[in-house]
């Protein structure tokens, strides 16, 4: 897909701007948009970090988020509104305002020693990528990792960065105790169209080599399809589908584009900027699944395609897959050898 770059939008930057925060009476703006905008990070302070939830539809009871905002920028992210709680924007500043948790290894490390902790599969992580740029220089998602492999604690890890393979060696000693599974969300093969939806993430080619990697090292790999965009690229479903199953991906899901809170503003803003004549027809499309609504989140339908085209894309999904011989379900995570960090030593007086 040829795309003319935006005028007016920050380079490399998924929003164009600050939507005013839900929250906050006042709203600044600029006197002018500026071309670059720079990254900062700041000190989060949490004195925990596993979270917990128990929403009906989410498939996890606990994750681990060593981040707050992304870089990676991508302009349908879900977690925006989450930036708000903390006072910032949902645009630009989730992505350039950066909060990062430097004691996460150290707590997580006192929260799974603690006395009556139950182990169960850990999503790294819920909210955030746990491989964003930032992860290179700081490495806190390698050393929350170092503790949960010596922990043998079930972890699923979710990104859209090929640098996880960088943490092969520790998911490999995970992937032992069938502790381990990683899932790498791939939108869409065009990677014009993904360099303007994720700008500052893999591409869809390394991305799948990393599946690829994983499945040679023996380490459990599956590919979402995620975020499906009506009228943009629903179409790439079966292609989609062949590439996971082509890198040896151990299963494949798909999850349509859902736009809570400020995503709609920025999403749309989006659509005006990099594919105008298909704006109309995109978001025709997600009402169409959507009960006549951009965004529906009740529990149960957010994260469903409902509709004569929602159940197109479905059938597109189920056909591809019988077709290419992947299925949906992925091995469970085990936390039968899970022990408390520390374990090696306690191992000597139990002998």
């Amino acid at each position: 897909m040829k795309m003319e770059p935006p005028p007016g939008r920050p380079r490399g930057r998924g929003a164009g701007s600050n939507p005013a925060n839900r929250f906050t009476r006042l709203e600044v703006e600029p006197d002018q948009q500026r071309e670059r905008v720079e990254t900062v990070f700041l000190c989060d302070t949490s004195r925990t970090v596993i979270s917990t939830n128990t929403s009906p539809d989410i498939p996890y009871e606990a994750s681990l988020n060593p981040y707050r905002g992304c870089e990676h920028g991508c302009a349908y992210c879900y977690a925006r509104p989450f930036h708000e709680y903390l006072g910032f924007s949902a645009g630009l500043d989730f992505e350039t305002r950066i909060l990062v948790k430097e004691e996460a290894p150290e707590l997580l490390r006192r929260e799974i020693s603690a006395p009556g902790y139950r182990p169960r599969p850990l999503d790294l992580s819920g909210v955030t990528d746990p491989y964003q740029p930032v992860e290179r220089r700081l490495g806190l998602t390698r050393r929350c990792l170092e503790v949960l492999a010596e922990a043998r604690h079930p972890v699923l890890i979710v990104t859209k960065n090929a640098m996880v393979t960088r943490d092969t060696g520790l998911l490999a000693q995970l992937a032992r105790y069938g502790a381990v599974r990683v899932t790498l969300s791939l939108t869409t093969l065009d990677a014009e169209l993904a360099r303007r939806l994720e700008p500052r993430t893999s591409s869809p080619r390394q991305r799948l080599e990393a599946v690829l990697a994983f499945r040679e090292a023996g380490i459990p790999c599956s590919v979402l399809i995620a975020p499906v965009i009506p009228g943009l690229t629903d179409h790439e479903i079966p292609a989609l589908v062949e590439a996971a199953a082509g890198a040896g991906a151990v299963s494949v899901h798909w999850l349509p584009l859902r736009l809570p809170g400020a995503v709609e503003q920025i999403f749309t803003a989006w659509l005006a900027d990099n594919v105008p004549l298909r704006k109309e027809r995109v978001l025709a499309r997600l009402r169409a699944i959507r009960h006549g609504r951009l965004n529906d989140p009740r529990f149960g339908h957010r994260f469903a395609a409902d509709g004569p085209h929602g159940e197109v894309m479905a059938s597109m999904f189920t056909t591809a897959c019988r077709r290419h011989g992947i299925g949906r379900e992925a091995p469970p995570l085990s936390s039968a050898a899970f022990r408390p960090p520390g374990g090696r030593q306690l191992d000597l007086f139990q002998r």
